[in-house]
């Protein structure tokens, strides 16, 4: 049992080397949860020059697939303390009209947000619009200051400071 635990450890932290978070080895993969209506996503720091993930940021969300509401839960961590972001849809393409603001929240001083609960999209993601429409639609953790909630588009762009993911989501808003 000894030997199974320091090969786990081992085996985590070389996969932390290889930019793989050790909760992603420990949650399983993206998508769907085997047969249920619930989903998982990563987001990451990414480069962006070149759009790799970088060791630094992350957060994990999940998700209902479908549903009259969109409900999840949202976690990120290696954040900036005390600053505002916020959860967004994002449609291509820029200045991402049409993008729907999830929720906000403030970094604790360790660096972790919390987010989750649920919310009306009154949308399908993606939207039909959205230039990823059908592939899916994307979920990105921007800089309050840097989107627009009401006007639904980014008002500026920091990408060194948000979190995007890992890969596409779809969501079936039931009561459209």
């Amino acid at each position: 049992m000894k030997s199974k635990l320091i090969l786990t450890a081992a085996l985590i932290g070389f996969l932390g080397y290889l930019l793989i978070s050790p909760a992603d080895v420990l949650a399983g993969r993206e998508g769907p949860a085997g047969k249920s209506k619930s989903a998982h996503l990563y987001l990451y720091e990414k480069d962006p020059v070149t759009w790799e993930i970088i060791s630094g940021a992350w957060a994990k969300m999940r998700y209902r697939m479908e549903g009259p509401l969109f409900r999840f839960t949202f976690n990120g961590h290696k954040m900036v303390p005390g600053t505002d972001y916020t959860l967004i849809y994002y449609p291509d393409p820029w200045p991402g009209t049409g993008l729907v603001c999830i929720e906000s929240g403030i970094a604790n001083g360790g660096g972790n947000i919390h987010l989750g609960g649920k919310i009306e999209l009154n949308t399908d993601l993606p939207a039909s619009f959205d230039l990823n429409y059908p592939a899916g639609a994307k979920i990105w953790l921007v800089l309050t200051a840097d989107v627009d909630c009401t006007g639904r588009a980014m008002i500026g762009w920091n990408p060194a400071e948000y979190l995007f993911e890992n890969s596409l989501i779809l969501y079936n808003d039931t009561d459209l």
